[in-house]
């Protein structure tokens, strides 16, 4: 009786092909890691007045978030973000590169959903929102990575061309209430000695006048002893 060679044996391939299965369904089956998503009601280059609306995902199993904070990407300031809707009691409060939205902690496994009104979105491409979502018992996941095939990346809102007749809004005051700081070029102020030197004294006269006329006192007074000296010596 002659034998099937082992490698032409269509049964011997079953356990690879079983294996390669299960692994597929393995990979399929992988939760993806919890993240924060963001969308815009016009995503879209120097847009005005959106509403960029943000899903911070739950993915601690003991702890709420009770915070939820943003670091702005360049070409929007703080003073241009103002507060949408959010959790019940939670605030709005603005920080020197972003804000922050926060109040009483979540229920565990509950997404905090928000939204903020952002003045003009600035002509780009995307624009990535860092995040920075803290829970309850301190723990804070940390999605501020600019590559969104890394393990945490930054919420980013793809956005479409500007329209032609768009154009960039002047710059907001401060959160402040006042203007925001222009760069000026700046003079040195003068060293302690030169301030000194220029300052008058209780007669009004500066030190330096006080000085020339001591010196006129003695000239005057070295004429009149070598004067007087003279007239003894002819007189004798």
């Amino acid at each position: 009786m002659s034998r099937i060679p082992l490698s032409r044996n269509p049964l011997s391939r079953l356990p690879l092909a079983a294996a390669g299965a299960a692994a597929a369904v393995l990979l399929t089956a992988v939760p993806a890691a919890a993240h924060t998503e963001v969308e815009a009601d016009k995503a879209q280059a120097l847009a005005e007045n959106v509403t960029v609306s943000f899903h911070a995902e739950a993915e601690s199993d003991t702890s709420g978030i009770k915070e939820v904070r943003v670091v702005l990407p360049e070409g929007i300031a703080p003073a241009d973000v103002k507060y949408g809707e959010g959790p019940a009691g939670w605030k709005f409060s603005a920080t020197d590169d972003g804000y922050t939205v926060g109040g009483a902690e979540l229920k565990t496994g509950k997404s905090a959903e928000y939204s903020v009104v952002v003045r003009q979105l600035p002509d780009a491409a995307e624009v990535p929102f860092k995040t920075l979502q803290t829970y309850g018992d301190g723990h804070v996941d940390r999605w501020i990575e600019l590559d969104e095939n890394g393990e945490n990346p930054a919420p980013t809102l793809k956005l479409k061309a500007a329209a032609p007749d768009a154009k960039p809004l002047s710059p907001s005051p401060s959160v402040s209430g006042s203007p925001a700081p222009t760069a000026v070029e700046s003079t040195p102020a003068p060293s302690p000695q030169a301030a000194d030197t220029g300052k008058d004294d209780e007669g009004g006269l500066s030190a330096g006048a006080w000085t020339g006329i001591g010196a006129g006192l003695l000239v005057a007074v070295a004429a009149v002893v070598l004067a007087v000296r003279r007239r003894g010596g002819a007189g004798e």
